[in-house]
């Protein structure tokens, strides 16, 4: 369960052995060790997900009422890859306890319940376009940037090219500006 209260499905793979150092506790401290292992990867799995913390997104400046408290499906999914390191660092001590070793331990899947899974796609989805429009809105703004600096150029050169044939014209006389009544 997450901390905003929904039940996930989980698909992945476990491969783990038998320990040389401490066989004994797995051969003799374990009656059933195939749902030993399982029920011990559940258990650190649970309380992982149950006190997950994602990595805080930097964002300039909040904005009101999105707050949210907890993490989501969608977090989990995110940061799937920490979930993964977790659950290897935490196995490594089956070894002295269970006499158990887990070669590899992979979570490939992180599923809703069947009730919400379209309200996640609709969020999703709505993120998505969120993103997009603000993609778009960074590159429309970012174009009219060059474009007016472009357009200050070109005015810039216009100006230039008109006053080189007065320039030319009379080399003596100061060119008068509008603000100058008189020269």
């Amino acid at each position: 369960m997450t901390k905003d209260q929904l039940n996930t499905g989980l698909t992945g793979q476990i491969r783990y052995r038998a320990s040389e150092a401490n066989l004994y506790a797995f051969i003799f401290g374990i009656k059933r060790p195939m749902v030993h292992v399982m029920a011990y990867f559940v258990s650190v799995l649970r309380q992982k997900i149950a006190n997950f913390e994602a990595k805080p997104i930097e964002v300039s400046a909040p904005v009101p009422g999105t707050e949210v408290i907890g993490i989501s499906i969608n977090d989990l999914r995110k940061n799937l890859r920490d979930l993964n390191e977790y659950m290897d660092q935490e196995c490594v001590a089956t070894a002295a306890r269970y006499g158990v070793v887990f070669d590899a331990s992979l979570i490939t899947g992180i599923d809703p319940p069947p009730e919400v899974e379209s309200a996640l796609a609709a969020i999703n989805t709505a993120y998505n376009q969120v993103s997009s429009d603000i993609s778009l809105a960074h590159a429309g703004a970012d174009q009219k940037i060059v474009q007016s600096r472009r357009a200050v150029e070109i005015e810039t050169l216009r100006a230039q090219a008109e006053v080189e044939p007065l320039k030319l014209m009379r080399p003596n006389l100061p060119i008068c500006s509008a603000r100058v009544p008189t020269c």
